[in-house]
């Protein structure tokens, strides 16, 4: 059977790979970040270079956490006033998601919502895109998706575009980036690169190249993340884990990921959890949930991290708990109820999540098929911390 393996035409990684923006050709850049970029000055730093390669440049810095649709419209109204050839992405999840929906916002101004979430049209024929990772976790500079928050209903929702047209041109990796995150920002965005791995690993799309990939970055995890915690100049373990981003990206764009990822989206956006702590709260309960289907890939995992085990189960009980010791050093919460969520709120969005995640795209590869139940379930056993 045919398979495809999908990537940027460039990816450039590795301390100094910044550097590469000097070669791009081009005439206009307009970067998409947000304020924290700015203030620390690596929005001036990527537009210095892309000066020095001959590129005028604009930049729009108002992506927030979780960004919105507005925000999307707001970045392309302008692009379409500076008529850039070359977008560029600089910052986490949330500044290249903006960033890709801005992409098509520009090339397509009369387009709706419902057809960029469910056909996006061709791009490139105003502008490619280069993406720069500044947290070593969502891996979407790697992509072909991008999240948006709905908040023109109550609760919010995240929808996602899924399409190859939004996969950037060139991914750029530099670990020297990634260096003044906080230590929670590493915890949380390298939870996130451990469930694209994991989710990758198992989803019922995966080839052997898109396992591979996934299998690498799942041990590194285990073997870096908690050297970057407790050591954000631990220049070796940052490296580790902003390539394993990146690989766990690429792995991810091509196998499609599962209900962590559902079940997170919706945490997000009606409770504000990041995404990648969202992740991380979700992840050992899927597991288990999953286990019925795919407990051979579990234990192929707790082997390749050097978990002893007698059998399947066993092997499934003992991921789960390295994940939930990862989890603790790391600081990061084990319970929903842990983010200052108001047990009451929660019950009375319960219904809602659970719905909105059943409908989301992720759910699509997921090894085990769920019902809106089992969603409730997963988020109940979640909240209360049913280990």
């Amino acid at each position: 059977m045919m398979k495809l393996f999908r990537t940027p035409k460039d990816i450039v990684f590795g301390s100094g790979a910044l550097e590469y923006l000097k070669q791009i050709k081009g005439k206009k850049a307009f970067i998409v970040s947000d304020k924290t970029m700015e203030d620390i000055g690596f929005v001036k730093k990527i537009a210095d270079y892309l000066k020095l390669a001959g590129l005028e440049t604009q930049a729009f810095c108002e992506v927030t956490p979780d960004p919105t649709r507005e925000i999307s419209e707001k970045g392309a109204a302008q692009m379409q006033v500076f008529s850039p050839d070359w977008i560029v992405a600089l910052g986490g999840g949330s500044s290249i998601d903006a960033a890709k929906a801005m992409w098509v916002l520009y090339e397509y101004p009369d387009i709706t919502w419902e057809t960029v979430f469910t056909a996006t049209p061709e791009l490139r024929k105003k502008a490619k895109m280069i993406a720069i990772a500044t947290t070593s976790g969502t891996g979407s500079e790697a992509t072909c998706a991008a999240v948006i928050t709905n908040s023109n209903v109550e609760p919010h929702f995240k929808e996602v575009i899924a399409s190859p047209e939004v996969l950037p041109d060139i991914a750029i990796a530099d670990p020297d980036l990634a260096a003044k995150m906080p230590p929670k920002v590493t915890a949380a965005t390298g939870m996130d690169v451990l469930t694209h791995a994991i989710e990758s690993y198992t989803s019922i799309a995966a080839t052997v190249i898109d396992k591979s990939l996934a299998m690498s970055a799942i041990k590194m995890v285990f073997e870096s993340l908690p050297k970057a915690y407790a050591d954000g100049r631990n220049i070796a373990a940052r490296e580790e884990m902003h390539t394993a981003s990146l690989m766990a990206g690429m792995a991810f764009t091509n196998s499609f990921l599962g209900i962590v990822h559902s079940l997170a989206h919706q945490l997000g956006s009606v409770f504000g959890i990041p995404h990648g702590a969202a992740n991380s709260l979700m992840l050992p309960y899927v597991i288990k949930f999953n286990s019925i289907a795919v407990s051979d890939l579990y234990a192929e995992i707790a082997k390749a991290i050097d978990i002893s085990f007698t059998d399947k189960k066993d092997a499934v009980n003992k991921l789960v708990d390295a994940i939930f010791e990862l989890q603790t050093d790391i600081e990061l919460a084990s319970t929903i109820k842990e983010y200052g969520i108001d047990e009451k709120q929660f019950n009375d969005t319960l219904d809602a999540l659970a719905k909105n995640a059943y409908n989301d795209i992720c759910v699509y590869c997921n090894p085990r098929v769920p019902s809106i139940q089992d969603m409730k379930n997963l988020y109940i056993e979640a909240f209360y911390g049913n280990k």
